[in-house]
């Protein structure tokens, strides 16, 4: 008899249990690793939206113990029933519709074309990808920054123009500072950091498009003008929904910009309702309008699923 034989038969013989019965469950196991991160999602993620949506119903002011249970009195008071918040809410709201129509429009008129440009250049693609993609990847607090300090009176854009001789386009109190301008500004920086990502989605949609099609309308005596409208504007419907869908979000969801460049003004002129809500959160909390900040979070999450949902409708027709 072997000694490894004779060392298993006097474990047994001792009552110690088997190799194979001293094994954890495979099952036991796998909820060992992934307990913790359920864990913190509980913590920091349902509980977190859970305390957000009850607070929607109340009026707290961010540091007394007690909520004010108002039932659905913050939502009315946004809408209509209170006059110092409900007008603000009706501008906020059509600003942000404006944002959220030009920005996606914009971005899909300027990318398309540029990513076929890009398509059809055989020499130094990558380098210009490369240059294209700059605005995405830079820093948006310094692109911001940056931005707001050539938009001045005296920045380089008024001097540009004054020097080109179109100095009757120039803004003394500058394109920020004017509340005809400050809007569409800020929609123009908005399209300008949103077209590099759109113009890649697109190129790399192009570069999926079969050649033999493109060659074979060609050959057929398709022009150019229609191969794009009859061929490739139809195979790319999906990316040009994705498109809408990310410009539709930064829209409803975003307010650094509109925060560090205007902060909303001038006369309210710039206020989205994404800088009303972090206005309300944060720089009135004592005047109990936590829970008004809480219920237009939710209306802003309700549009953005109603949003959602069209956009998964229209991308199963389009398929």
């Amino acid at each position: 008899m072997s000694t490894l034989t004779a060392a298993k038969r006097s474990g047994r013989l001792r009552g110690e249990p088997p190799e194979r019965a001293r094994r954890l469950p495979e099952w036991l196991v796998g909820w060992a690793f992934v307990l913790p991160a359920v864990a913190l999602f509980l913590v920091m993620g349902v509980y977190t939206i859970g305390s957000g949506f009850a607070l929607s119903f109340a009026k707290w002011n961010g540091f007394t113990p007690e909520w004010t249970w108002v039932g659905i009195q913050n939502y009315l008071d946004l809408l209509y029933a209170d006059p110092s918040l409900a007008p603000e809410f009706r501008a906020a709201a059509w600003h942000t519709a404006q944002v959220m129509i030009a920005v996606p429009v914009l971005t899909v008129v300027i990318s398309l074309p540029l990513a076929v440009a890009l398509n059809s250049i055989r020499r130094l693609r990558s380098v210009l990808r490369s240059v294209y993609f700059l605005p995405y990847v830079t820093s948006g607090i310094a692109v911001y920054y940056a931005w707001r300090y050539v938009l001045e009176p005296d920045g380089a854009v008024n001097l540009l123009l004054r020097a080109a001789g179109l100095g009757s386009l120039a803004q003394p109190q500058g394109f920020l500072g004017n509340p005809a301008t400050a809007l569409p500004t800020l929609i123009v920086v908005l399209v300008w950091s949103s077209v590099p990502i759109a113009t890649l989605l697109y190129l790399s949609g192009l570069q999926a498009i079969d050649p033999n099609m493109i060659e074979a309308a060609q050959i057929d005596g398709a022009a150019q003008r229609q191969v794009l409208r009859r061929i490739v504007w139809p195979l790319l419907r999906p990316i040009t929904a994705a498109i809408v869908l990310l410009g539709v979000r930064d829209a409803l969801h975003g307010f650094q910009i509109f925060l560090i460049m205007t902060g909303g003004g001038p006369g309210g002129h710039t206020d989205v309702l994404g800088l009303q809500t972090y206005r309300l959160s944060f720089m009135k909390g004592l005047a109990q309008t936590l829970g008004v900040a809480s219920a237009l979070g939710w209306l802003l999450f309700a549009g953005a699923l109603l949003l959602t949902l069209v956009n998964a409708r229209m991308l199963r027709r389009v398929k």
